[in-house]
């Protein structure tokens, strides 16, 4: 089973402002999605943290169609939802390790992991296995940082960069190799490796 991380930042490394605002990701994509569409064509589980949940139904849009969806939440057991989502939530108290054993055993092949809190704590504990990170041509000045101190370094390959006309600069970086194949590249973007340079 793969783990992957997918997620957005200023060009400081912020994934919200100190309030969780996220008002920041509203720039001129030029109708580009940045692979996101590609991405969650091969995913069946996504992983999220409950302060994530609770922004992403703020978006008015349901954007992850009928994948299984997990809330990873210490203190709260349910929360109000549309009733168009209600069907497919799950909430979960489990450690990171102990729910992705029960996904996996349940058939999961490919969990997306989101929100800054959760991110860390997969990563802490060796769970991540692949990271594309968009970093969005604005500096926040400070906020929610995505990655928090650690005890230990944690060495990445890089797979691919991309440069979007609306000045966008996405990179990929894996840090396991596991079955589930990566997605193919979006459409529009430039792409900055060369067949020779991929993994470099």
């Amino acid at each position: 089973m793969k783990r992957s991380v997918y997620i957005a930042t200023s060009l400081d490394g912020y994934i919200a402002r100190a309030d969780g605002s996220l008002d920041w990701l509203e720039h001129d994509s030029g109708g580009d999605d940045y692979g996101f569409a590609a991405f969650m064509n091969g995913i069946d589980t996504i992983v999220m943290g409950r302060n994530t949940f609770e922004q992403v139904l703020t978006f008015g849009q349901w954007p992850y169609g009928e994948r299984r969806f997990v809330v990873l939440s210490r203190t709260k057991t349910s929360f109000d939802v549309p009733d168009f989502v209600t069907a497919r939530i799950e909430v979960s108290s489990e450690k990171p390790r102990d729910l992705l054993d029960s996904l996996e055993q349940r058939g999961a092949c490919h969990v997306y992991v989101d929100g800054g809190g959760i991110i860390q704590a997969f990563v802490a504990d060796g769970l991540i296995d692949e990271i594309t990170i968009s970093r969005i041509p604005v500096l926040l000045g400070g906020g929610i940082g995505l990655f928090g101190p650690r005890n230990s370094d944690v060495q990445l390959e890089h797979v691919v960069t991309r440069a979007f006309p609306s000045g966008v600069v996405q990179s990929t970086y894996r840090i396991n190799d596991r079955a589930c194949s990566l997605p193919a590249l979006s459409p529009g973007a430039d792409d900055l490796s060369s067949p020779t340079d991929e993994h470099g």
